[in-house]
């Protein structure tokens, strides 16, 4: 494929324009003047047949509970117009010329098409063509190689100008939990010595609907953690790609529930695998959690329930607790209506219960306008900049984590939970975790790394020995607890 064409755009520029452009001549084309019947009788029949099929089209998205923000209007401008296409197709056959026909089943693909690019646009999944022309062709992932170069390279001790990626099987021993195939990013310091050198993880959790290359492909994982470890004379945390769902529609939140012991398979297979595989760092110092809209949910859950597993967490726009839609609907869906097993997986509720945290450390990414920007640092006060944002976070993300943080905040954890540009969808987590990188690796004490402070604090004040005995002393509307209106929302999470 054509490098030009490769780096094109799938959510900004002309590509998508074009193509809408296009269906609408084609749509119209197919359609025609054609006979007054036809006009007064059957084009009113598709129309209204389109129209239906965007009703039903959104009632269903909200019946999945994963909406986040409001989806743009063309999605199902769009929808409708597949309907009215398919009703060109249908009722407009008999009759028609070869080329009106070919144009109407023209037209159906374009306008199908058009949705999966207007859903793109809105979730941002597949930001370039070469994206795209990966995922369809299932093609390697960047840096993807298999174990045995990785063997040969490691005993070699010759060290990549990149790391690489290695698709594993993890054993679901512990959890019996069925998940797909997961991936090991290995920093080039890894080869450096043989055994290699003891570094530490961070696991890395995708949203709700998902497969596990999500963050390597959509999230510019790879690229991120390349350029970082490039920057730091190849040393970087291993990441390890895991699959929370097993299958794409298969919401788990990362709980032990119904839908099978995501939890288990996190904490009592991931971790034990990677250190007796890849000699990676056992302490919990050394262990942290990332995710994105759901992932970033179960990073703040996985840590705040073990501690002694993993000490630091990266959640990019993710809940207040295991969501997918009201509390009843989650309660019902994943826990068979067992209130008590739900309160064990909602952080709030777990860090009230434990009572006192140390060394445990968190960083909430949030959309918002570039002049806003909200800060709560655990026993030291809290500072917040700007106000609600309700076009970034149209679901109370903003909410969402100055609650948890403020919570943590009281129990010990530092946090800190900080905005920029964007909204709920792939790019913004991808530049998130970019953003939040180089404080993770320094927490997690990655070789060379420097350790840097979380956003607002003095560099002094986050010393391991920092006490955190006091309370936020500093109260702003940032960190209200969560409205009863934002808990029962459809939260921006997938």
């Amino acid at each position: 494929m054509s490098a030009d064409i490769s780096h094109l755009s799938l959510i900004h520029g002309w590509l998508p324009v074009a193509v809408q452009t296009l269906a609408a001549v084609v749509l119209v084309g197919a359609i025609g003047w054609r006979s007054p019947r036809w006009r007064l009788l059957w084009l009113p029949v598709m129309v209204a047949g389109g129209v239906v099929l965007a009703v039903w089209a959104h009632w269903y998205l909200g019946s999945l509970a994963v909406a986040g923000d409001p989806a743009p209007p063309l999605l199902w401008v769009w929808v409708a117009a597949s309907g009215v296409a398919a009703g060109v197709v249908v009722l407009g056959w008999r009759g028609a010329r070869w080329w009106r026909r070919g144009a109407a089943m023209a037209a159906v693909g374009l306008c199908v098409l058009c949705v999966v690019l207007a859903v793109n646009v809105w979730v941002g999944y597949l930001p370039t063509v070469y994206t795209a022309w990966n995922q369809l062709t299932a093609g390697p992932l960047p840096d993807q190689t298999d174990l045995a170069e990785v063997t040969a390279r490691q005993q070699t001790g010759v060290r990549r100008a990149n790391g690489v990626v290695l698709p594993v099987s993890i054993p679901a021993v512990a959890s019996k939990f069925a998940h797909r195939g997961e991936f090991v990013y290995l920093p080039p310091a890894w080869f450096a010595s043989s055994p290699p050198p003891r570094l530490p993880t961070v696991m890395m959790i995708g949203t709700a609907l998902n497969i596990p290359a999500d963050w390597l492909r959509a999230g510019s994982a790879i690229r991120t953690i390349d350029e970082f470890a490039s920057a730091h004379h190849g040393f970087a945390p291993v990441l390890v790609f895991v699959d929370a769902t097993g299958a794409f529609d298969n919401d788990t939140e990362c709980v032990n529930g119904s839908r099978g012991n995501a939890a288990d398979h996190l904490t009592k297979d991931v971790v034990p695998y990677m250190i007796s595989n890849f000699s990676v760092s056992a302490g919990s110092a050394k262990w942290a959690v990332a995710g994105f809209s759901m992932g970033g949910t179960c990073a703040v859950d996985l840590t705040v329930m073990h501690p002694d597993i993993f000490s630091a967490f990266v959640d990019i726009a993710g809940d207040a607790g295991p969501n997918m839609g009201t509390r009843s609907h989650t309660v019902a869906t994943l826990f068979g209506g067992n209130a008590s097993a739900y309160a064990a997986f909602d952080p709030t509720t777990v860090i009230m219960r434990r009572g006192r945290y140390s060394g445990v450390y968190g960083w909430f990414a949030v959309p918002g306008a570039p002049h806003t920007r909200y800060i709560t640092a655990a026993g030291i006060g809290a500072v917040a900049v700007g106000a609600h944002d309700p076009v970034a976070n149209p679901e109370g993300q903003d909410f969402t984590a100055n609650s948890l943080c403020t919570v943590g905040s009281a129990h010990g954890i530092r946090c800190a939970v900080v905005t920029r540009p964007g909204r709920h969808d792939w790019p913004f987590a991808a530049h998130a975790f970019a953003d939040a990188l180089p404080w993770l690796a320094g927490r997690l004490g990655t070789p060379g790394v420097p350790r840097v402070s979380l956003p607002g604090l003095k560099p002094e004040l986050v010393s391991p020995t920092m006490t955190t005995s006091a309370t936020p002393s500093v109260h702003t509307p940032a960190h209200q607890p969560l409205p009863d209106s934002h808990r029962n929302q459809f939260q921006a999470r997938r």
